[in-house]
């Protein structure tokens, strides 16, 4: 693979950040702050829960700063109508984008006619903005990954994201690598859960992520202006 992160620079490294804070505790100081984090570090965007998603699509009025609302959170075991009109709810607050947690149940059970409906669903529901499906890949073998990404790519979705970090295990350099050889150029490609330091957020760049969601972007930034050199070589 080339290597994607070569020189990359700060502002470049926050453009692939979406800022996070989905802790149920959260509280409206929080959110703000996070907002706030956002707009001064020029992160792509912040993800929050669909109650928070009013508050901070008022507080990011006027940048460029994205709003990402989570559906279906963080099971993926809701109704298909249950996570529709979560999606719709989000965009009437101002969300841009939906990150909806997949039901790895019906993954597992071989529904995937039925799966293959929600997601459309909810793509339908969220109205042209872009919408990732999160597969909680720690939960999955290779071959649902592999059928999953398939699913997604069928379903009209624009991302494949690794986790919820809820779940037993995050993101993984390894399941990005797969999720990107599966999806190709096709599908945008979200790594989060456990992405906490520069050297972790820059391999899962390289191994193929568009998006590194994290609650530490700070930190991951602040890293890389304290290390140049944070960068992992070319794995090829």
């Amino acid at each position: 693979m080339e290597n994607r992160v070569g020189n990359l620079t700060g502002p470049e490294l926050a453009r692939y950040i979406e800022h996070t804070l989905l802790r149920p505790d959260a509280t409206r100081a929080q959110i703000e702050r996070l907002c706030e984090e956002a707009r001064t570090h020029g992160f792509y965007g912040v993800c929050v829960n669909g109650s928070r998603v009013e508050l901070a699509a008022y507080c990011l009025e006027e940048t460029d700063v994205r709003v990402v609302a989570v559906v279906g959170f963080p099971l993926g075991a809701a109704s298909a109508d249950v996570k529709r009109f979560e999606t719709e709810a989000a965009v009437d607050d101002g969300a841009h984008e939906i990150d909806m947690v997949m039901n790895v149940g019906l993954l597992k059970d071989g529904e995937y006619k039925r799966l293959l409906r929600e997601l459309r669903d909810v793509v339908e529901a969220a109205d042209e903005r872009p919408v990732k499906v999160i597969l909680e890949t720690c939960l999955l073998s290779r071959e649902e990954k592999i059928r999953a990404c398939e699913l997604v790519l069928d379903s009209g979705a624009r991302f494949v994201k690794t986790s919820t970090g809820f779940g037993p295990a995050g993101a993984t350099v390894e399941d990005v690598r797969l999720l990107r050889e599966t999806v190709g150029d096709r599908l945008g490609i979200k790594a989060s859960g456990g992405i906490r330091d520069t050297a972790t957020a820059l391999a899962m760049i390289e191994a193929g992520a568009d998006r590194i969601g994290t609650s530490s972007g700070v930190a991951i930034l602040r890293g890389l202006r304290s290390d140049p050199g944070a960068a992992p070589a070319n794995r090829g």
